[in-house]
């Protein structure tokens, strides 16, 4: 039975052995567009509203996150801010190169139950960051996410547990599609960067890193194994076998 590409359940054999990784990435980034472009807004939209009511009412009182001598030796970097707010572009690339709706909507529920272990914590154990010693009004577009995005709701750190969630999702997207070292390296230079800007830009402190990393990557690994895709693992590739197709 001949089967519609858009209803395949997995890549095509042709592309998957033969093609440049370009093209791989290319085909797939053409698939349920509307779906991944609508999806994605949505989902971010809902995410700010559900946290922005917590962080101006919270539950409970709040616990002032403590400080560590490397939280004191990063210096505060208002150009790292770029960096900081690119989360939002990134976390849109992993849904992107996914196949088909299934796969989509796997990866959805996986990373909204992500944040919502996250939320479920800011409600239950508010956390504010400990004011720094800085004068905002030298540093205007800081300024302007301090008073968008408020010191509560620090630990976990959910702009890292979601950036290390996206990370580990498209270390495995990238080995699918069999693209370059450089581009895997270049995703988690990414990723880094994320990281460190929480920190330099003074939204969060070393503890609220750690707890958020540790959230996004328990999150990604134990999703990446229930989702298991075609050619998607968490073990390591087998180049040599194409991804099956749908009789």
């Amino acid at each position: 039975m001949r089967v519609n590409n858009r209803d395949r359940q997995h890549p095509p054999r042709h592309w998957t052995e033969s093609a440049a990784w370009q093209q791989r990435m290319a085909a797939v980034l053409g698939r349920h567009m509307l779906i991944k472009a609508v999806g994605t807004t949505l989902f971010i939209s809902v995410f700010f509203v559900a946290y922005f009511h917590l962080l101006r009412n919270p539950a409970y009182p709040a616990t002032v996150m403590p400080t560590t001598w490397l939280d004191r030796a990063i210096p505060f970097e208002p150009l790292t801010l770029p960096i900081y707010l690119s989360l939002w572009l990134y976390v849109s690339l992993p849904p992107a190169l996914l196949w088909n709706r299934r796969e989509l909507l796997e990866y959805g529920m996986a990373i909204g139950l992500t944040c919502l272990t996250g939320l479920s914590i800011f409600y239950f154990w508010p956390t504010l960051v400990p004011e720094p010693d800085i004068d905002w009004a030298s540093y205007p577009s800081v300024a302007f996410l301090k008073g968008m995005d408020a010191t509560g709701n620090a630990s976990p750190s959910l702009h890292v547990a979601t950036a290390v969630f996206s990370a580990m999702w498209m270390h495995l997207l990238l080995r699918r599609y069999q693209a370059p070292t450089w581009l895997a390296a270049l995703n988690w230079l990414w990723c880094a960067a994320i990281i460190y800007s929480t920190l330099s830009t003074r939204q969060h402190v070393v503890v609220d890193v750690l707890s958020g990393a540790v959230l996004g990557a328990l999150g990604a690994y134990l999703s990446a194994r229930w989702c298991q895709p075609a050619g998607l693992s968490v073990e390591a590739p087998n180049r040599t076998r194409a991804a099956p197709e749908v009789e």
